[in-house]
């Protein structure tokens, strides 16, 4: 996992650039059927499971998936019948975590959040992935991406902070995989001093 510190030249502000782009990428994404996300989302999925990063992890964390990005659905299915441990993201106003998810029944019992995500209620005692070993793969979900590993989010900043913290926290090393819809990917991505880049960036280049 690398840091970057690649910057646009231009007369906005890093971060009225960002909300630019996202604005950008939102308009894309809305001419898309669910035909064509979950065609993609196959293609994706098949690169994924063939890297040997994905075969060989013990311990991975994937997104759930809204309407409009990568399912993940057939990811989490496969994380499960290869018996490795799945790790997904619960949001609260503290920051992220990384829960365990214990099965294919576990995820589809999951409630929706407002975002129409699902998402393990604050609530449940769950395994935390920092209390008990850390992650050996983080699949990342972002509005856009770049394919040298640049990457926005949606601007909270959960990720990147979330990665700093198995940085300190875990001794082994962590890879990170980011995954999109071909209408995500950017040639440039303005970038801050905290913005992670991602490993590898996986999407239909076809």
């Amino acid at each position: 996992m690398k840091l970057g510190f690649i910057r646009l030249s231009s007369t906005m502000s890093v971060k009225e650039a960002k909300a630019a782009l996202r604005k950008k990428i939102a308009k894309r994404l809305e001419n898309l059927s669910r035909e064509e996300i979950c065609r993609q989302s196959k293609v994706v999925f098949d690169k994924l499971v063939n890297l040997p990063v994905f075969k060989n992890s013990k311990r991975i964390s994937v997104y759930l998936s809204m309407n409009t990005e990568v399912d993940t659905e057939h990811i989490v299915r496969r994380i499960f019948e290869q018996g490795q441990l799945c790790f997904v993201p619960r949001y609260s106003k503290s920051g992220m975590q990384m829960v365990r998810l214990l099965s294919m029944e576990d995820w589809e019992n999951l409630p929706l959040t407002k975002w129409h995500i699902k998402q393990p209620l604050l609530k449940e005692n769950r395994e935390d992935a920092l209390e008990t070993g850390g992650l050996d793969l983080v699949i990342c979900p972002g509005v856009a991406f770049t394919k040298d590993g640049h990457r926005l989010g949606h601007g909270g900043g959960y990720y990147d902070k979330y990665l700093r913290n198995l940085q300190i926290n875990q001794s082994n090393g962590i890879s990170t995989v980011g995954i999109g819809l071909k209408e995500q990917i950017v040639d440039e991505i303005p970038v801050e001093d905290t913005d992670l880049l991602i490993d590898t960036i996986l999407f239909d280049d076809k």
